[in-house]
């Protein structure tokens, strides 16, 4: 009997090894498998985020609402507040327009009030033939109600049946002009132009004293 050396038995080792192979699952040939496998639970984060994202809309409105409910009256008075002063502003303005124009053309000129309209104006007060090309007319704002509360003297200047200041010439305001005028809101906020006592012009204040 012959033994041969260098030629080793590898039959069951080769057979082991192939049986090994054929048992190992098989590894995925798509790459993309892994990729969505993990986004799934980036997905679910995402539509967590999402949803809380919505629930903090909702309150931030809810307490917008509340805050403008809160602040609307606060803001209509201040608007109201505005009006009132603008127009008093406005009011004493035309007054010294017509003062300054009765002493730089040298005749009377009429600042005149129709509470009914609630509206003022200025204008001569003999105007030339076809009316007066400086004359103004305005309307108080519909916020403000406007009043004339001292006649004065007992004769009140008036002009077309209207109660008016009437500044004269000389810078000075006629004695039988109304003393007080007032603008009032709804309110019930008030400003008074009160005569000067040296009848010179009118002075803004807020009371009637």
């Amino acid at each position: 009997m012959t033994l041969e050396t260098g030629q080793p038995n590898n039959g069951g080792c080769d057979a082991s090894s192939q049986q090994g192979k054929r048992g190992a699952p098989a590894a995925s040939s798509r790459p993309g498998d892994a990729g969505v496998a993990a986004a799934l639970p980036a997905a679910g984060r995402r539509r967590h985020t999402e949803a809380f994202t919505l629930i903090e809309l909702i309150l931030v409105l809810a307490l917008l609402v509340i805050i403008t409910s809160l602040v609307a009256p606060a803001m209509s008075n201040f608007i109201r507040g505005r009006a009132l002063d603008s127009e008093a502003r406005r009011l004493f303005a035309l007054m010294h327009a017509g003062q300054s124009r009765a002493v730089s053309e040298g005749l009377p000129v009429m600042l005149w009030v129709d509470e009914k309209q609630n509206a003022y104006g200025l204008e001569a007060e003999t105007p030339p033939k076809g009316g007066d090309p400086k004359a103004e007319n305005l309307t108080v704002d519909e916020n403000v109600q406007i009043a004339v509360l001292n006649a004065g003297a007992a004769a009140l200047t008036t002009i077309r049946n209207l109660p008016a200041i009437r500044f004269l010439a000389d810078g000075t305001i006629d004695e039988s002009s109304p003393q007080t005028l007032r603008l009032a809101d709804a309110k019930g906020h008030a400003l008074w132009l009160i005569e000067a006592r040296n009848r010179m012009g009118y002075e803004i204040r807020d009371t009637d004293k």
